[in-house]
């Protein structure tokens, strides 16, 4: 079964995997919008998070308290094997529209 994945799941899904231990919440939020120059609200990203993690693309686990969150715990994030598969497929039917397109890109 193929995974279609939409934008903002996409960029998740890719963000998570170059954060790697680092991806939580705020820094998953921070690394979109410093790469994509768009505002993303916590609440979005985590309604995002929540249906990845359903459809078995990201798991998660809670860390442990720290003094800068006083005391709460943060939860991680890790992209999983059928997520790295769900990436793989999205990018390989966008390029083979981009290649059947004859669009060709001009970037400046």
């Amino acid at each position: 079964m193929k995974h279609y994945l939409g934008e903002l799941e996409e960029l998740v899904l890719l963000t998570v995997a170059v954060l790697g231990q680092e991806a939580y919440g705020v820094s998953i939020q921070r690394e979109i919008e410093a790469r994509s120059d768009r505002r993303i609200t916590i609440g979005g990203l985590h309604s995002t998070i929540t249906r990845l993690e359903e459809k078995g693309l990201l798991k998660s686990w809670v860390g442990g308290a720290t003094a800068e969150r006083g005391g709460r715990s943060k939860r991680y994030y890790d992209i999983t094997p059928l997520g790295k598969k769900a990436v793989a497929e999205t990018r390989s039917l966008r390029d083979e529209l981009w290649t059947e397109s004859g669009i060709k890109l001009a970037i400046k």
